[in-house]
């Protein structure tokens, strides 16, 4: 009996562990959104129609890629700063006030730049009021908590508020979303569901943690953004790479076609969303070990990645082989071309594993210059070659382009690191 309980007892500290249920949260927020992603496609497929679903998931695009321009890498650098100030409820109101104000004027900035292309400049006309009516969701991303949640290590509220909010957005589209006019309100009810949920959260951070919100400080704004300038360069480039292919089919494709194709990319990006996730979850120890002990570092990063690379190559296996089933069961029909680009497309899970390894060194050895310019390199190649190859091919064109985007860019960051840290090159490849 008490061989038992000392195993419950560091089990049940290690549950405990703040860092573990950050982790866990995190995973609750990722599976959240995988879920109802993927719940709700059949259902958009069956109300507006394939055609008006690859508008709606085009006007989504470009919001996704000005959400980048709104967060501008504070995701990434203010829960550092909230956690630092932990115990003082004067710093961290100002950094809170800050940053809230920082990204509510870049989804000012935002808004105005689709309004000006909109209806100064003639863009979008295909989706203008799709896309018009998707701003909310720039403002649902500017007051969304998380990074605060997170610094502080209380992700159960933000993640919980997270669910909830999908749900509804999951309830807005069966009781509001019938025919393909409607098709403008679908981002539209993300959004609006999104800010309102925010808004309680951020009702509660005053309330109940006693944050106050002040007026903007602009020089320390301006300073934030300076400061978080090679952040959020590193992820537009990572993000156009990765998720510009469907703006960049539009082009040269019809409403029907975007539709086909952005059904197979969705699922591809549920999937390719394994990668980040692990190195998201390994980073925290490969970094302590990096510093601490470094056999023990390529000990450990070898064994990681040897289980990515196997979990890695069932998922884009998987992905292949149940292509056709995948298609039926999200639009209700046996869309041939689908399953065409999902069977092309089910090759990058495995493909984004092959660089978990580099990316994961870089940062633990804190070269970020290295990475930004992986990231830039990696954006080139793919700006340079997606349009020449979707031009002469249409969607399998886009298809191999992103293929050959992910082998290339794992190849970069091979060569940076030869040249720039041959340590850390040979200590894990040798």
């Amino acid at each position: 009996m008490f061989e038992k309980l000392n195993l419950l007892i560091p089990f049940g500290n290690y549950i405990r562990n703040k860092s573990f249920q950050n982790f866990l949260f995190l995973a609750v927020i990722q599976s959240s959104n995988v879920l109802i992603s993927i719940i709700s496609m059949p259902l958009l497929i069956q109300s507006i129609g394939v055609d008006q679903f690859g508008l709606v998931n085009l006007a989504l695009s470009v919001i996704i890629l000005l959400n980048i321009l709104v967060g501008f890498g504070y995701n990434l650098s203010a829960p550092r700063e909230i956690a630092i100030n932990q115990g003082d409820k004067e710093a961290l109101s100002h950094v809170v006030s800050n940053v809230f104000s920082g990204k509510i004027l870049l989804a000012v900035t935002a808004t105005f730049l689709i309004l000006v292309g909109a209806f100064g400049f003639n863009l979008f006309q295909e989706y203008r009021m799709i896309l018009v009516f998707s701003v909310l969701l720039l403002f649902s991303e500017a007051t969304l908590p998380l990074w605060f949640f997170q610094g502080m290590e209380k992700m159960k509220l933000v993640s919980i508020a997270n669910i909830f909010s999908k749900l509804l957005f999951l309830m807005g589209i069966v009781l509001f979303i019938h025919s393909p006019e409607q098709s403008k309100w679908v981002n539209f009810l993300m959004g609006f569901f999104g800010l309102g949920i925010n808004l309680l959260l951020l009702a509660y951070i005053h309330s109940f943690l006693g944050i106050q919100f002040y007026r903007p400080e602009f020089s320390a704004i301006w300073k934030s953004l300076k400061d978080n300038s090679l952040l959020f360069f590193s992820n537009l480039a990572s993000h156009i790479s990765i998720s510009g292919g469907l703006i960049v089919l539009s082009f040269f494709a019809g409403a029907e076609t975007l539709g086909m194709y952005s059904l197979a990319e969705r699922v591809i990006m549920v999937l390719r969303l394994f990668p980040p996730f692990i190195f998201q979850a390994i980073i925290p120890n490969a970094s302590r070990l990096y510093a601490e002990d470094l056999p023990a570092f390529f000990k450990f990063m070898k064994r990681v990645y040897k289980k990515v690379l196997v979990v890695g190559f069932f998922i884009s296996a998987g992905a292949h082989f149940a292509a056709p089933f995948i298609v039926q069961v999200l639009s209700r029909s046996a869309l041939e071309e689908s399953v065409l680009y999902l069977k092309i497309l089910a090759l990058v899970p495995f493909l984004a594993c092959l660089n978990v390894a580099n990316v994961t060194m870089m940062m633990a050895a804190d070269l970020r210059q290295l990475l930004f310019k992986a990231s830039w390199l990696m954006c080139a190649f793919m700006i340079i070659l997606s349009p020449i190859l979707t031009a002469y091919f249409g969607p399998i064109g886009l298809c191999i382009a992103i293929i050959s985007t992910e082998i290339m860019v794992f190849l970069i960051c091979l060569g940076l690191l030869y040249r720039h840290n041959r340590t850390l090159f040979h200590g894990f490849y040798s």
